[in-house]
């Protein structure tokens, strides 16, 4: 299928015109949510923070039941048991904040990981301070810093541990286990920082992977909307170009008009039927010419407000095709409607355009034969174009709305499903393709009704 065309060079019309910038204007039903390229990243991190503060408090249960029930070591039980109640309250109290829909910025996470600290910092205080091997959790929080924060928070942290530590030291607490290094593996002071070094080992593994993970899915979304607002920005700049176009090629097709209708009425043509034939065919040209014209300028708002057009699906979409049908005339076009229920939208140039590139680039793959195929899937508009040409060359699938993403090696090529797939995109929705095994190929437009639908505009 040779698709991904862009059109001619010497003959424009409605269906080519470039998207119009209208559309964000009347589709209010845009989801603002799509744009948040930060916020998801920092919710999802502080998650993983409240995963490992639940992790934290099974670890300090336990460990204070273990010290003072199995170890029989002498611990201020009703303390620290309170400060675990305390850990448990703020991280309920972080997951109703995330519940809420809160914007999660450097300051929150902060905070969360300052409270983590100061908590650790009492623990150790009840447990021997300096001396007790579970000192080096610091580091792990650390760790977490340096991943989650801006370089001047994670300095800040660092500058907090590090007087968090002195302060331990000097309250010269003093844990009743003794170091006893040179027992080994036989030293309970050398097995609790062995449980310390693979506590810290393990949740840094796990959760930096997690963390790093997130980030890269920020990376990839922040690519994606620079990609897009270039595109964008590609796409406004072919509408400048083409109303410019458009009303410098008003006056000149005006002047033609005005001749050939002259010629009309001069003897040399009024005696001679071929050359009266050709004028009349010269003057439907030079109309339909000057239709596409104010079709571009109407698309570029540069005659008329715009405003939506209120309509149906079924009326727009019929509508569509029958003009598309009568300009292009294909030998053999099937249309089905399966949509269902009628349903009131609105639209305008765009939507009409989006279609037509894709009709358009179906027919110069298979003159012969196209079938366009109307369904609907919950939400979704679902409008399927297939056709009997060679189907697509496998590096056109892989850069599918690529622009200038064309195998027909003329300039300016692949423009037109370019300016199709951002318009889907713009609205929710996306357009594929695909090879059919039966031979020629497909394209799919999947439009979300919740973009297009009117208030009230229930099925009827």
């Amino acid at each position: 299928m040779n698709h991904g065309d862009d059109p001619k060079a010497s003959e424009l019309d409605p269906f080519r015109n470039q998207p119009s910038l209208s559309r964000t204007t009347f589709l209010q039903a845009l989801d603002p949510g799509s744009l948040d390229d930060g916020n998801a990243t920092g919710r999802q991190n502080m998650l993983q923070l409240i995963q490992l503060r639940w992790i934290a408090v099974l670890g300090q249960v336990m460990t204070i039941l273990v010290a003072q029930f199995v170890l029989n070591l002498a611990l201020p039980l009703n303390a620290m048991l309170a400060l675990v109640l305390l850990l448990v309250l703020f991280n309920v109290g972080s997951m109703l904040f995330l519940r809420a829909g809160n914007p999660v910025s450097n300051t929150q996470l902060f905070v969360a990981l300052l409270a983590d600290v100061g908590i650790l910092t009492a623990q150790l205080h009840f447990s021997g301070g300096a001396s007790n091997p579970f000192i080096f959790l610091y580091l792990l929080q650390l760790t977490l810093a340096a991943v989650l924060l801006t370089p001047r928070s994670t300095w800040i942290m660092v500058g907090i541990t590090s007087a968090c530590f002195a302060w331990l030291a000097l309250s010269k607490q003093t844990l009743i286990l003794q170091p006893a290094h040179e027992q080994g593996l036989n030293s309970l002071y050398v097995l609790g920082m062995l449980v310390c070094f693979t506590l810290n080992a393990a949740l840094i593994m796990v959760f930096m992977t997690r963390i790093s993970r997130n980030l890269r899915m920020r990376d990839i979304h922040l690519a994606a909307m620079r990609q897009a607002a270039a595109e964008e920005e590609h796409i406004v700049r072919m509408g400048l170009l083409a109303s410019g176009a458009a009303h410098e090629l008003g006056t000149p097709l005006s002047t033609m008009a005005v001749i050939l209708g002259d010629w009309q009425h001069m003897l040399p043509f009024t005696k001679n039927p071929e050359l009266l034939q050709e004028i009349d065919e010269m003057q439907a040209q030079v109309m339909r010419c000057k239709a596409i014209v104010t079709g571009i300028l109407v698309s570029a708002g540069k005659t008329r407000g715009d405003s939506p057009t209120e309509t149906t699906v079924h009326q727009f979409l019929d509508q569509v095709l029958e003009q598309w049908r009568t300009l292009r005339q294909p030998k053999q076009m099937l249309y089905e409607n399966h949509f269902g229920p009628d349903m009131r939208i609105v639209s305008d140039s765009a939507l009409q355009q989006m279609i037509g590139n894709v009709l358009d680039n179906a027919l110069e793959a298979s003159p012969d034969w196209l079938r366009v195929q109307v369904t609907r899937e919950e939400d979704l508009l679902v409008l399927t174009v297939m056709d009997a040409g060679p189907g697509f060359a496998p590096e056109m699938l892989a850069h599918l709305g690529q622009p200038y993403n064309s195998n027909k090696g003329k300039p300016g090529g692949g423009l037109g499903l370019f300016l199709s797939v951002n318009v889907a995109r713009t609205l929710g929705g996306s357009i594929t393709a695909q090879n059919l095994l039966s031979g020629g190929a497909s394209v799919t437009l999947l439009l979300p009704l919740s973009a297009i639908k009117l208030e009230n505009g229930d099925d009827h």
